[in-house]
């Protein structure tokens, strides 16, 4: 039974007058009883290291681009929030660290300084000696190098598979730079940058235990696939709107009900059966299941039920946030997301809307649940403020 502090936290999680970091602290507290102010101030430290993080991947591309226009500097951003996973899972890590440790691992650490600031920093880069990534660091300050060190591969890796993304669909809209350039110059922009942290990467995972690099690869690969599939959906949604009751069961058994049977064991046997599931795990979540195993397989101590919780809240994100609010957007565009083929196989709108509220939160529950079990408070609150950031108004019917 809830006790009256959970209930009244789950109240004021509920009321918008709140900003929505408020409401997704109270939200988890009122779900779970867990209230962990520890965790709530290291979030601050985790946001400054990893944005220092995210600016040293950026020095990179931006001497690149600087070459490629001929000119002395160029400042370069690019708008993704694809980095929350990695920011969540070092501050799984940091936690892990500092229960070890009579002191604080987290406070004098390799980025503490906003740039990689002690000579540990490169010996991760050292591919003569394999020994280094053997079994789980030996004490809590070494754990934090090596969470960091791997945080860096990981945002770069997700920036540069956003990027191919953006390339591949000739979407340039978030790469910006401080130069005066023609419009059409903006596909050379994405191209140096995406170009240039592949090439790093490629370098950077060679240095790394051969199963990371596999990991990664078969992430790529399960996640380019999903992607060719895209014409066959578009070509379903598409007849499907025309009334095409044929192609509405082949949404329904291709895309919302496809059996899911990726070969990994991440998710239980009741989560596998979740609608959209299969779908959804190959254009999105796969990419954060490697992620995670990036982390595992150079001993680090992250368990399945933190994976699960990454991977779930990731794709009720992708559902809840980006497909809501681009329901209007995809609709003219003909692109088949879980949004627009409820929109096709509901009786009405309502219907529709319905739905698509019910099975973005069996996702962020299953987050939430998984979260706990981990004792990572922090990725809890982000399942919550993912909920509490959506706007389903938008939607026709709700």
């Amino acid at each position: 039974m809830t006790g009256p502090l959970r209930a009244a936290a789950g109240w004021l999680a509920d009321r918008p007058a709140f900003p929505t970091s408020v409401r997704a602290v109270f939200g988890y507290y009122g779900h779970s009883g867990v209230f962990d102010l520890e965790s709530l101030r290291l979030k601050s430290t985790v946001d400054d290291r990893t944005e220092a993080m995210v600016e040293d991947v950026f020095t990179m591309i931006e001497s690149a681009l600087a070459e490629e226009f001929g000119v002395e500097s160029v400042t370069f951003e690019y708008d993704t929030k694809l980095i929350l996973p990695a920011q969540l899972t070092l501050g799984h890590l940091y936690r892990e660290a500092r229960i070890r440790s009579d002191d604080d691992p987290v406070a004098d650490s390799t980025w503490a300084g906003r740039v990689a600031n002690r000579v540990e920093s490169d010996r991760y880069r050292n591919p003569e000696d394999p020994g280094q990534w053997a079994g789980t660091p030996a004490d809590a300050a070494a754990l934090v190098d090596r969470a960091e060190y791997l945080t860096r591969v990981v945002i770069e890796a997700l920036l540069d598979g956003d990027m191919r993304d953006a390339v591949n669909d000739e979407e340039y809209d978030d790469f910006e730079v401080s130069i005066t350039i023609e419009p059409d110059k903006y596909e050379t922009v994405a191209r140096v940058a995406q170009e240039t942290l592949e090439a790093h990467l490629t370098e950077t995972l060679a240095a790394l235990p051969d199963e990371v690099e596999e990991i990664y690869d078969w992430a790529v690969d399960l996640s380019e696939a999903h992607q060719d599939r895209d014409p066959r959906f578009r070509e379903l949604y598409e007849h499907a709107r025309q009334g095409d009751a044929d192609a509405a069961q082949a949404i329904r058994e291709e895309y919302r009900d496809a059996t899911f049977d990726v070969d990994t064991d991440v998710f239980t046997d009741a989560e596998r059966e979740l609608p959209y599931l299969k779908t959804q795990y190959a254009r999105v979540g796969v990419i954060y299941d490697a992620m995670i195993e990036m982390y595992r397989r150079t001993g680090l101590p992250v368990n399945e039920a933190f994976k699960r919780s990454i991977v779930l809240a990731i794709i009720g994100a992708q559902i809840w946030l980006d497909d809501v609010d681009d329901y209007g957007v995809d609709l003219e565009d003909g692109q088949l997301t879980p949004v627009t083929a409820e929109y096709v196989l509901a009786d009405s709108d309502r219907e529709a809307a319905r739905r698509v509220r019910e099975i973005t939160e069996r996702y962020l529950d299953l987050a939430r649940e998984n979260a706990t079990d981990s004792e990572s408070p922090l990725t809890g609150i982000a399942t919550e403020y993912i909920y509490h950031s959506g706007d389903p108004h938008v939607l026709p019917g709700a």
